[in-house]
């Protein structure tokens, strides 16, 4: 007999050998039913895996990120299926789930093609293989036979991934007469997708690198039934509507020029009025939490970020060394902003007595994202941080984390952010080569996130392996109001840079002592965090952000006049305003002023002039009620004020 602990803590025996399937069966049938995939002892797992030891179990539905993601890869290899059967030679590259699906590259050769009117078909193919319900089977393979069955198909590309494998841990799945290069796990059988949408085409260098030949990107989505289907195509429709890069445009925020360089922002006048009143928002709750502000350097010597370890993480992801007139001197575009913090808190002799120090910085980092990849303002090779470094003794470090904490919360709050989970991104405990620093450090370093999060009882969830190389992480995961999620803020912690710059203060005894190290950023990027927050809003920003926060509308050109008095008073009050006086009619005004999610209108005509007063109209609204020109400004100022 085995003993199996439950997540609620129970714990109950089964005989050796048992799969997960067979306890979701005893548990109950509805249970069964639903179940995907497990998650045995942290690792997910396909159902019929055989339990031979003591282990901790989770039953994973699609309730779960994790049996998401197993249905949506089970749905990548029914994809491979179809197309083999439709294009018959088709080589196959990789096919895994994503946040939102799924997608699969592949080579149809140079003179095959398949384009957006083909997809329909495939989808129809791909409906008929899942009724089948074709179980996946999963077989251990040596290397030797894996490299036979694909040199026979002709894939180079399962080849290169099979000579990258080790002899013993290599594995096929089998649904129906289809078989696949996979790690696994799969969800029992292909009967339990019951809802395909293929959504679009795109080019994919393979192995994401662009030196290898561009590869054709098939991305889908499915679903156990057809409801959540349709919810999620209504979603993506609003995603449309909402798209930043579309409503960006729209309102003039920023754009992007080939000639300045793909992946670099420009950001317009509204939009930089934007990101500086979210910057002075939070600098603003900085200076009252004891922050130094800092302005550093947009590049670096190479030598610096091969101390702070950044060149040997990034830099194959970083633009590539700048070299002087000098011989032999390079200088790089800097990846992070932490190493010139670390020289900053060097620069003069700390005592305890000045810890905690902390430094601040809207700092502009650099990274050479493949083109592909490229995104909007949510994947750049240019983003500017709201960075800062907090240098504490170790016993300062629950209650600096706690703050820093309390800050990003904060700062989420104030952005209508109120859906979030905190994840806890730890070492991969299986592949200590991708890390920096003394396992001592980095135990230490982890625990006192899981100790901090706990007292104030934040919901986590804890990711193996999404850790900095530097040290385990706090991310913020923010449900927008399409309840899409995005990885914005995070906090870190570090003992390993304070080593590798050899900071130190000097302790109460009298003696040397090491300082920790709190990496922390509310917005992440005011990039991606502007992005997600134009989705978010749909571009009708809270009035203390929005940069117009008022339109004075005439009716006509004789009201002009009156309007140019009625702007000067708002701007005198602090209000941002403009005033409309094209010679259009004023329902077109209307209209512009709503496409411009503009908060507020004020239509000024006969009455309005005669009466001193203004009729006030609220974006998606309409007619609020007439005010006096006294009352609009304190009725704006109030908004603001309780925002």
């Amino acid at each position: 007999m085995i003993n199996i602990t439950f997540p609620d803590g129970s714990v109950r025996a089964y005989e050796k050998g048992i799969n997960a399937l067979d306890v979701a069966k005893k548990i109950s049938n509805g249970l069964a039913k639903k179940v995907l995939a497990a998650k045995v002892n942290g690792e997910v797992i396909d159902l019929t895996r055989p339990l031979e030891k003591d282990s901790t179990l989770s039953l994973l539905t699609w309730d779960d990120k994790e049996g998401k993601s197993t249905f949506w890869h089970s749905s990548a290899h029914v994809l491979a299926e179809a197309l083999e059967e439709m294009y018959p030679g088709v080589k196959l590259g990789i096919g895994p789930a994503i946040d939102r699906g799924f997608y699969y590259d592949i080579d149809l050769g140079d003179d095959r093609s398949i384009k957006d009117e083909d997809l329909p078909k495939l989808e129809k193919l791909m409906v008929r293989k899942a009724k089948l319900g074709n179980k996946f089977v999963r077989k251990e393979i040596s290397k030797h036979d894996a490299f036979t069955y694909f040199r026979e198909k002709g894939d180079e590309y399962k080849l290169e991934l099979i000579d990258g494998l080790e002899d013993g841990d290599i594995t096929f799945y089998t649904q129906g007469d289809f078989t696949d290069l996979c790690k696994g796990p799969h969800i029992p059988g292909t009967g339990k997708i019951k809802a395909i949408k293929l959504l679009n085409i795109a080019g994919a260098y393979w192995k994401g690198d662009e030196n290898n030949k561009q590869l054709t990107r098939i991305y889908g989505v499915s679903f156990p039934d057809q409801d959540k289907l349709k919810e999620h195509l209504h979603m993506l429709e609003e995603a449309k509507k909402r798209d930043h890069r579309k409503l960006g445009a729209e309102l003039q925020l920023f754009m992007f020029s080939e000639r300045v360089g793909a992946g670099l922002p420009i950001w317009l006048p509204k939009g930089t009025e934007l990101r500086e009143r979210l910057s002075n928002f939070l600098k603003e709750e900085q200076v009252k939490r004891g922050y130094h502000p800092v302005v550093t350097p947009h590049i670096g010597k190479k030598e610096l970020y091969e101390t702070s370890g950044h060149y040997a993480k990034y830099g194959a992801d970083s633009f590539q060394p700048i070299n002087t007139p000098r011989e032999g001197e390079e200088y790089l575009l800097k990846p992070m902003n932490c190493p010139h913090h670390c020289e900053i808190y060097n620069h003069v002799p700390k005592s305890y007595r000045e810890l905690p120090y902390k430094v601040a910085e809207f700092g502009t980092v650099y990274r050479y994202e493949q083109s592909g990849e490229l995104h909007g303002l949510t994947r750049v090779r240019s983003f500017t941080q709201d960075d800062a470094h907090i240098f504490c003794t170790p016993d300062q470090l629950k209650a600096e984390f706690l703050d820093v904490l309390d800050l990003t919360k904060h700062v989420l709050e104030k952005l209508s952010f109120t859906e979030y989970t905190a994840q806890i991104s730890l070492r991969d405990p299986n592949d200590p080569d991708k890390y920096i620093g003394s396992t001592e450090n980095w135990d230490k370093a982890e625990q006192a996130i899981i100790d901090a999060t706990e007292e104030v009882g934040l919901k986590t969830v804890i990711e193996y392996g999404e850790a900095a190389f530097y040290g385990p992480k706090l991310d913020f995961m923010i449900k927008d109001a399409l309840g899409r999620s995005w990885q914005l803020g995070t906090i870190q912690v570090d003992y390993n840079l304070p080593e590798r710059f050899e900071l130190e203060y000097i302790g109460a005894d009298n003696e040397k002592h090491r300082p920790v190290m709190i990496h922390r950023a509310p917005f992440g990027s005011l990039e991606r965090f502007t992005a997600v927050l134009i989705e978010h809003t749909a571009g009708k920003f809270p009035l203390w952000l929005a940069p117009e926060q008022v339109t004075l509308l005439p009716i006509s050109e004789k009201f002009n006049d009156f309007s140019f008095e009625v702007l000067a008073k708002l701007k005198a009050a602090g209000i941002r305003a403009t005033l409309d006086e094209r010679y259009e009619k004023i329902g077109r005004k209307i209209r512009d002023a709503e496409t411009s999610k503009i908060p507020y209108m004020c239509v000024i005509g006969e009455k309005e002039v005669s009466e001193n007063i203004l009729a006030v109209r609220k974006q998606s609204v309409g007619d609020i009620g007439e005010m006096s020109i006294e009352s609009f400004v304190a009725f704006i100022q109030k908004e603001v004020e309780e925002a």
